[in-house]
């Protein structure tokens, strides 16, 4: 520590002193989460404009969507989903009461028994695949094609969800331990290894007569290994590494430690909530594969660039507040909960909103310029741009949820955010009832749209009522100076949508990129400099 920061530190005192210093790492690690997740984000566009410029969107397509779909779809439920809620909670508040010794026994113990549940379901699922399969998206079987690829690229990848839930643990373990670069930039050796495949593993298995989709099954999977590998060699160097107990004896004995069993007990409603979203992502791919060919595709590229804003700032912030709030609870330092949420909301606004008034008023453009190459054609742009623009409706509230749900699981409670999530599905289906008809797959987007936001919505108010979480002033002039900001953003947006036909400059492609690059400079440029005129200082609002 610095001579400057060592007398700035006596200069404080209780804590106002704790506060300043959790601020500048809450600053330092949403930064670097932050900064890493965007390179992540910036190679995962990177890996799904060449499947779209490869293989366009068609069954076959679909089915390679499908079956990464469905390790994803466990990997969410198991891995960062009801586990994750799970474990770090307990392994922080293990680290803060009991010791780091202890802690380390306690992830021993929780390997030893996730490794042999893993070890069970990749077996049950290649040999369930094609019920799988025929669960998630039936509609495949219009193209036998279709359904038979699906089939045999998810018994290819199946066993990547146990490979993704050994990252997942690892990056519990290191964000605990506040290292946080490591967990942030693995995700990019996944996109690397996908570009791998696609631009030599497909030309090369179509030169031996094979269908080349299938060689993204392939860079898949050596993805996963290079993330797992990754994240062992990170808790290797902290003295982390955690031991797999291969007896039936070592088995039964951590099972039964305290520590498995209470995060047994919180993943139980958990993994009910996180089972909530997963069966909303199956029962919208099931509907979207009876839709036009393509259409599960669509939905994937959409989806591809929602995650960019969602990633660059819910995750991050969430993954970054998660052990935080969790330390602070089981300190019972309730101020610091509350103004770590606060900080973490006050951004959401900030960040994802203009995100949001984007995707709304450019979605074409953005399409256009990102995957208007090779077989996707004009026709894939415009589909896919509907379906963008019904999921940046909800934008807001997917980021939020990211920020607000750690509050209830860093309490321990995970039963709250389950009988939310329930009624959201319940919701976002009667929505699916109206709007898919009138709009077919872009009525399943706007349905996820909405659903988020009544999500979040209704997650704020939970944590106001029970009093976790008491705004901070100057929330009112906040929501003012954004809205006057946003607005301005959008009348440029929405003018530069409509004056350069982003589809016909196809046959420029460097022109319309560098089109691209210039209407965002100037669109940073219209929004910050807007909410400094306003009066707000967005630095010192993010090192605040």
């Amino acid at each position: 520590m610095s001579v400057d920061v060592v007398s700035k530190a006596d200069d404080c005192s209780g804590k106002r002193c704790l506060a300043t210093l959790v601020a500048v790492s809450l600053f330092k690690s949403a930064s670097i989460v932050s900064s890493l997740t965007l390179v992540s984000r910036i190679t995962g566009l990177v890996r799904e404009l060449l499947i779209a410029s490869t293989f366009g969107a068609s069954a076959l397509t679909d089915a390679f969507n499908v079956a990464f779909r469905i390790p994803n779809l466990f990997r969410r439920l198991f891995a960062e989903g009801a586990f994750s809620q799970a474990f770090v909670p307990v392994l922080a508040a293990s680290r803060q009461q009991a010791g780091d010794e202890a802690t380390h026994v306690l992830i021993h113990q929780v390997t030893t028994v996730l490794a042999w549940a893993l070890f069970v379901a990749s077996v049950a699922g290649v040999l369930g695949a094609p019920w799988l399969v025929w669960a998630m998206a039936s509609g495949l079987q219009q193209s036998p094609q279709g359904f038979d690829a699906a089939v045999v690229m998810t018994r290819w990848m199946f066993p990547y969800i146990a490979l993704m839930s050994l990252v997942a643990l690892g990056a519990g373990v290191l964000n605990t331990w506040k290292r946080f670069a490591v967990p942030a930039a693995t995700p990019v050796l996944l996109n690397v290894c996908m570009i791998g495949a696609a631009l030599w593993g497909a030309p090369l298995l179509g030169r031996w007569g094979i269908e080349p989709i299938y060689a993204m099954a392939g860079g898949v999977m050596l993805g996963g290994v290079a993330q797992l590998s990754a994240q062992w060699w990170a808790l290797r160097k902290l003295n982390l590494l955690p031991r797999v107990g291969l007896s039936w004896t070592s088995l039964r004995q951590a099972w039964k430690s305290e520590g498995s069993q209470r995060i047994l007990q919180l993943m139980a409603p958990a993994l009910l909530g996180v089972s909530v979203a997963q069966i909303s992502l199956l029962i919208n791919t099931q509907i979207a594969s009876h839709l036009t060919p393509g259409s599960v595709s669509w939905l994937s590229y959409a989806d591809r660039l929602m995650e960019f804003p969602t990633a660059m700032l819910g995750v991050a912030l969430g993954v970054v507040l998660m052990p935080q709030l969790s330390a602070a609870k089981a300190a019972n330092d309730s101020q610091a909960f509350s103004n770590m949420l606060d900080w973490g909301l006050r951004l959401v606004l900030v960040l994802a909103l203009p995100c949001a008034v984007a995707l709304l008023l450019f979605s074409p453009a953005l399409v256009a310029v990102l995957y208007h190459y090779g077989a996707f054609n004009a026709h894939d742009v415009q589909q896919t741009t509907v379906a963008l623009m019904g999921y940046g409706v909800g934008l807001i509230g997917l980021v939020a949820i990211k920020v607000l749900a750690p509050g209830f699981y860093a309490s321990q409670d995970t039963r709250t955010p389950v009988i939310i999530a329930v009624s959201v599905l319940i919701i976002t289906q009667l929505l699916n009832v109206v709007l898919v008809p009138l709009f077919a797959h872009a009525g399943l987007a706007l349905s996820i749209g909405l659903g988020a936001l009544i999500n979040a919505g209704w997650l704020l108010i939970g944590l106001r009522r029970r009093g976790s979480y008491v705004p901070n002033q100057g929330w009112w002039r906040l929501v003012a100076q954004v809205l006057l900001a946003c607005t301005l953003l959008g009348a440029w947006l929405a003018t530069m949508a409509y004056v350069l036909n982003w589809t016909d400059m196809q046959v420029t492609p460097f022109l319309r990129i560098g089109s691209m690059a210039g209407v965002l400079l100037v669109s940073a440029l219209i929004y910050f400099v807007t909410l400094r005129l306003s009066g707000l200082n967005v630095i010192n609002l993010l090192r605040r």
